[in-house]
This record gives structure tokens, sequence and C-alpha cells, in this order.
């Protein structure tokens, strides 16, 4: 079942430009899938999704590729435009982003693979990072920095 829905899910996103979780679920209903939006977040999670740009100026869902450097530099390029403020205490780093924009900025931050990072949690629009040991947190803070531009 999980596996046929995630299928649905790459589906939709690549016929639909699609910019909510309530869209996706919309979709997901209209092929008979009645699912809760905690198992929609979970799928988007797992399936590596984030939102992109579209030339039309909207954020739509869109699969994240590792080994294609055209959408790690856009998410790259997400985030420095996406990131309002950046915060911290202790090894707990909050990043305020702009509507919408905290899964893209997240995601971006789970592409560089950084040692010192232990996780983050997005919401739609503030992303929790945290730190392997307070002592890492100026170095990470010196990369957030860097990304920004």
């Amino acid at each position: 079942m999980k596996n046929k829905r995630q299928a649905q899910i790459l589906k939709i996103i690549n016929e639909k430009d699609i910019e909510t979780q309530e869209e996706l679920a919309e979709e997901l209903k209209k092929l008979g899938m009645n699912i809760t939006q905690a198992t929609i977040s979970r799928d988007i999670k797992e399936l590596r999704l984030v939102k992109v740009l579209t030339p039309s100026g909207i954020y739509k869902y869109a699969p994240l590729e590792r080994s294609d450097n055209t959408t790690f530099d856009r998410l790259i390029r997400v985030f420095s435009e996406s990131v309002i403020s950046i915060e911290h205490t202790n090894n707990l780093i909050v990043i305020k982003t702009i509507a919408a924009g905290a899964q893209a900025a997240a995601s971006a931050i789970d592409a560089m693979n950084w040692s010192e990072v232990l996780g983050c949690i997005a919401g739609d629009d503030t992303i929790l990072v945290i730190v392997r040991d307070n002592s890492m947190v100026e170095e990470v803070l010196r990369r957030f920095s860097k990304m920004r531009g």
C-alpha cells in the first residue's frame, strides 16, 4: 500500500504543480486513497520531496536528487532567499524563513550531510536544527552564513 501510494505521489507531482500537502491529499482522494496529513508528511520526507520555485513564480513539490547539481544549487539558492533570521541557544538553532520556505531550506541543510548536525525539523516557516554538541554550534552558524551569501 505504501509503495503504491508513494508511486502515485511521484506521478502526481510530476504531472501537476502541487503547492501544499492539502492539494496532494485531494489528488490522492480522487484516486480513492483517503490518508491523513501525517501520512502525507511522512511520505514527503521519505520521498525527499522539496518545494522548488517554478517559472510561473509558485512553489511546488519536486523530488530531491543528490546527484543532480542543478537541484542542489537550487536548494542552496532557496535557502539563501528564504531565510529571514537565525538564532541559537545551546545546541539548538532556530531558523525563520518566509512562509512555506522551511521545507526546502531544511532539505538544503539535510543535503549538506554535516556531521555536526544531528537533524532538523521543519514546519511551514521555522526550522529547528539540532547540533550534536554546543562546541560545534559556531561552525554550523558560520556555514549557514556562508550559504546565505
